[in-house]
C-alpha cells in the first residue's frame, strides 16, 4: 500500500479497535471503528487514504485529506517549533513541514503553498515549500489545448499557475480576464509552451484570428521562396525556430492551405501553387 493516496484494501477482520485492512499482498492496517460503516463488513472493500500516525504507524482513514502525494494546496500553519512546523491538511494529525523544506519563516494562522511528499529513506510523508522541484519542463505541444490550472500567487507579470499538476505557467495581466483567487483550480488554454518549458495560459480558446496570421505567415515566405523545406514529419523544434510556430499549428494551416489549393504537398516540403 502506498502512504499519502487512496488505496482499495479488503476487509480482513473486525476488532474492538476497528477494521483490519489487507493489500494484496498480506500488508495490514488499521481503520479505526470511529470510521466504519454498517456496511463494513469481512471481505468487504473500501477506499482509505494511509498515512502515519504521531507513533510512526501506519494508520488509515476513510477522510479526505487536502491534497494526495504529489498534489498542490494552500494549507494553514497552526504549530511552529524548534524542529519545523505544522499544518492543517483536513486530517486529525497535522503535517509536518521540515525547516529545510521551508521556503521563508512560516507564521501561525498564515496560509502557504505546500506539497505532499514522500521520504524514502524514514518512510514517511512530509510537507513541502519547495513545489518547483517536482514540476517538470514541458516537452510536449500542449498549444491551444486546455488544461486545468491550480491558480498560485501574483507577481508583477501576471499571476503563476501550475498546470495539469506537472508544468508552470504564468498567466500575464493582460490575458486576466477575470478575478483570480489562489488555491482555487480552473480551466484555461496555453497560449505558448516556451523554450524553458514552462507555459503561458489564458482563459479565452485560441481565436481563429491567430490560424489566420500562421496562414498569412506561410504564404508570404512562400511567395518570395516558393518551396520551404518543412512539413507534418518535421522536427517540431525546427517548426518553433524557422517560423515561431507550435508543429500542431503548422500542420492545421498547411492543411488547410492544401485544401485551399495555395500549396502543394512534396516528400520533402510544402510548394506554393502559381
Amino acid at each position: 500500500m502506498q502512504l499519502g493516496t487512496v488505496n482499495r484494501l479488503k476487509i480482513n477482520r473486525i476488532t474492538p479497535p476497528g477494521a483490519y485492512l489487507e493489500d494484496p499482498f498480506g500488508n495490514e492496517v488499521l481503520l479505526p471503528k470511529k470510521y466504519l460503516l454498517t456496511d463494513h463488513i469481512v471481505d468487504s472493500e473500501v477506499n482509505v487514504f494511509v498515512f502515519k500516525d504521531s507513533e510512526n504507524r501506519i494508520v488509515s482513514t476513510t477522510e479526505k485529506p487536502y491534497l494526495y502525494l504529489g498534489d498542490f494546496a494552500y494549507m494553514e500553519v497552526v504549530t511552529v517549533n524548534p524542529f519545523g512546523a505544522f499544518v492543517d491538511w483536513g486530517l486529525d494529525k497535522d503535517l509536518f513541514v521540515p525547516f529545510r523544506e521551508q521556503l521563508i519563516p512560516l507564521e501561525i494562522g498564515e496560509k502557504y503553498l505546500f506539497t505532499l511528499c514522500y521520504d524514502y529513506e524514514t518512510d514517511r510523508l512530509y510537507g513541502s515549500m519547495k513545489v518547483k522541484k517536482i514540476l517538470q519542463a514541458c516537452e510536449e505541444d500542449l498549444t491551444g489545448q486546455e488544461v486545468e490550472v491550480f491558480i498560485c500567487e501574483s507577481n508583477k507579470l501576471g499571476t503563476d499557475v501550475i498546470v495539469n499538476n506537472r508544468y508552470l505557467g504564468l498567466i500575464f495581466r493582460n490575458n486576466q480576464t477575470r478575478s483570480l483567487e489562489r488555491g482555487n483550480y480552473e480551466k484555461a488554454f496555453v497560449r505558448t509552451v516556451r523554450p524553458d518549458g514552462k507555459l503561458d495560459i489564458q482563459f479565452e480558446p485560441l481565436t481563429i484570428e491567430r490560424f489566420d496570421n500562421a496562414e498569412t505567415q506561410i504564404l508570404e515566405r512562400l511567395a518570395t521562396e516558393k518551396f520551404m523545406p518543412l512539413n507534418d514529419h518535421s522536427d517540431p523544434e525546427l517548426i518553433r525556430e524557422e517560423l515561431g510556430m507550435s508543429k500542431k499549428m503548422f500542420k492545421q494551416t498547411i492543411g488547410k492551405l492544401y485544401k485551399l489549393k495555395k500549396i502543394t504537398l512534396e516528400e520533402n516540403g510544402i510548394r506554393i501553387v502559381e
